[in-house]
């Protein structure tokens, strides 16, 4: 039913009809419309945050979870990290320094991408910061994991040519001298015993009898197998890596130029050829073409005790033979 207004006539004290405008019809309209919408606005907000609908309790439980998944695999990273923080420490101070290579640098470890925009549309997320954060620390984790593995592939190549390199070097007696009997000269200064005059012995001699075997002390190659004045029969093996070996007045040459040998193998026969006093080894090494004592470079077959009563037998007792 529709509303009727009325207004009291004081001077003629009677009630009459008031038709309202159409200005005041709109602005009554618009009060009504104003107070439907905010009391709708209000019920909403309530129910919105007082009462859940299956679907909303469902959308927040899995935002809760979610939240709860991200913390945990930011610990879980952060677990990681430790780990493989500890890993480039072993790698730089205990892998690489006995492979005598240089630690990776703390600049190409720590690179990441960090001060870019990478991360910028995850900025108006829920829980942005943990969000960025987290996404940080894997991109940080996957870069170091991928420079420790190009790390290690480095490692194992120097490995791989270290094997190389204590398989190559001289590192055992050119004869069968396992109770040192066969030890005669060492290396240094010694009375020649032909001209009798103080020279320097530039290796070691064995006394031997005449066919022992001699063997080559470490992979290498040979670069002479040929008589030479002075050294009689004499083989010289390159090692590689600066080393270099001789073997000289051999009976005979059991090995070519240009043939691979490898540590222990039968090269030649002591014997008593150039200028030599008797049946004998001389055994040379040289590193980088300079002699050095070979009493240094039998570390695989004599132990402290035998490397103290070889050098004494070398210096005090030894017989120069050539």
């Amino acid at each position: 039913m529709r509303k009727v207004y009325y207004q009291y006539d004081a001077s003629a004290r009677v009630y009459k009809r008031v038709f309202p405008t159409l200005r005041q019809k709109f602005l009554h309209f618009l009060g009504r419309l104003f107070f439907a919408a905010l009391s709708g606005g209000f019920f909403f907000l309530l129910y919105w945050f007082l009462i859940d609908t299956p679907s909303i309790g469902s959308l927040r439980e899995q935002n809760s979870r979610l939240q709860s998944q991200y913390r945990l695999l930011s610990h879980k990273v952060d677990d990681a990290l430790l780990v493989l923080s500890d890993i480039e420490e072993r790698d730089d101070n205990l892998y690489r320094v006995l492979l005598e290579a240089d630690p990776v640098p703390d600049a190409v470890r720590q690179s990441g991408y960090y001060g870019t925009n990478r991360y910028s549309e995850l900025a108006d997320m829920p829980l942005s910061e943990l969000v960025i954060s987290t996404s940080q620390k894997i991109d940080l984790l996957e870069k170091k994991l991928y420079v420790q593995s190009r790390s290690f592939n480095e490692v194992m190549e120097l490995s791989r040519e270290q094997d190389q390199k204590l398989a190559s070097i001289p590192a055992i007696q050119p004869v069968s001298n396992k109770d040192l009997k066969r030890t005669a000269s060492g290396y240094g200064y010694r009375s020649d015993p032909i001209y009798h005059v103080t020279t320097f012995h530039k290796g070691m001699d064995f006394a031997c009898d005449t066919g022992t075997p001699v063997y080559a002390t470490g992979n290498g190659v040979v670069t002479s197998a040929t008589r030479q004045s002075g050294y009689g029969n004499m083989v010289v093996i390159d090692h590689g890596y600066g080393y270099v070996t001789r073997y000289a007045h051999l009976s005979k040459i059991l090995v070519r130029k240009g043939q691979k040998v490898i540590r222990g193998e039968e090269i030649g026969a002591v014997g008593n050829t150039g200028k030599s006093t008797g049946p004998h080894l001389h055994y040379e090494v040289l590193v980088s073409g300079n002699n050095v004592n070979p009493v240094n470079y039998y570390f695989m077959d004599l132990d402290a005790n035998q490397y103290e009563e070889m050098i004494e037998l070398a210096e005090n007792h030894g017989r120069v033979f050539d």
